[in-house]
């Protein structure tokens, strides 16, 4: 049976390919920039939001975009007046984020299942969830067009950036607020624990694939994209999870990647070196020749 001849799976693949392709454009510039952390720290912050979101009748994306928002600034704000390490306050705010969440959702009891939101439901997606996946992700595809040099600049050299007299903060800030739109965008797909995944799997694979950031990008949309389609179809075929299902596969191409690599690394290293006596002779006949000649 082919399973697209079915209306929820055709909603889920679309919602699956609108999800990943946006977070792997995200996922180039986060792991240059070393925000693999907060990103997991977004994610996880924007529970008490979705929750008091739900409570008093907002959209989920309002209530989750804010508590999201809230966290970031908390850990920019800490950082800022605080010897304090970056890692260290992410884990203390996300942690505090996310404890509040789980108290409000036991507190105030809703039709908001909590395993929804901790790992999706891309089989119950609703048009209004592919809307705001789609309009994510060509937000994301905007800012990668109009600003992508920039931000390039941001995440490999921040000092230089400001040396060139680039608005570091605009787009330091600009960079996060995207960032947490696509979270709130895939946590109806995958859910908070597993679009941290695909907004650093895709990235990570392709740097070790590319040195060039350009292939970066589209190496890493690709891995995106096959991942999602191949997960969806074989969480059909398994009657597993779409979204554990997804998150498996772009584990698999990173251990893959990861092994290969350290095969080329050691087989390097196997083969034999010139010695400085080989060299010298090498360089004395190719001299010897040229004057010869």
């Amino acid at each position: 049976m082919n399973p697209y001849q079915l209306t929820f799976m055709q909603d889920a693949l679309l919602m699956a390919v609108l999800v990943a392709l946006p977070c792997a454009l995200l996922s180039c510039y986060l792991v240059l920039k070393g925000w693999s952390l907060i990103g997991d720290a977004v994610a996880h912050a924007v529970l008490p939001g979705l929750v008091l979101a739900n409570l008093f009748g907002l959209p989920l994306i309002v209530g989750a975009f804010a508590a999201g928002s809230a966290c970031a600034t908390s850990v920019h704000w800490l950082k800022q007046n605080s010897r304090v390490k970056e890692d260290t306050l992410l884990g203390i705010v996300f942690s505090g984020f996310f404890a509040l969440g789980l108290i409000l959702q036991g507190q105030f009891p809703s039709d908001l299942h909590l395993d929804h939101i901790l790992f999706g439901n891309l089989l119950g997606i609703n048009h209004q969830q592919l809307l705001t996946a789609a309009i994510t992700g060509l937000v994301v595809l905007a800012l990668v067009l109009l600003k992508g040099r920039d931000l390039m600049l941001l995440s490999f050299d921040p000092a230089q950036a400001s040396v060139l007299g680039l608005p570091v903060q605009k787009l330091h800030w600009l960079l996060l607020s995207v960032m947490i739109a696509t979270i709130v965008a895939g946590l109806h797909a995958v859910g908070i624990i597993l679009v941290v995944a695909m907004l650093i799997a895709p990235g990570v694979t392709a740097f070790m694939l590319s040195k060039q950031f350009s292939r970066m990008l589209w190496i890493a949309c690709a891995i995106a994209l096959v991942t999602a389609v191949g997960g969806v179809t074989l969480s059909f075929y398994l009657d597993s999870a779409p979204g554990p299902t997804i998150v498996l596969l772009l584990t698999g191409c990173f251990v893959v990647t990861f092994a290969w690599q350290q095969y080329q690394i050691h087989r390097n290293q196997q083969r034999p070196q010139p010695t400085r006596q080989t060299t010298k002779a090498t360089r004395s006949a190719t001299t010897h020749s040229a004057q010869s000649h």
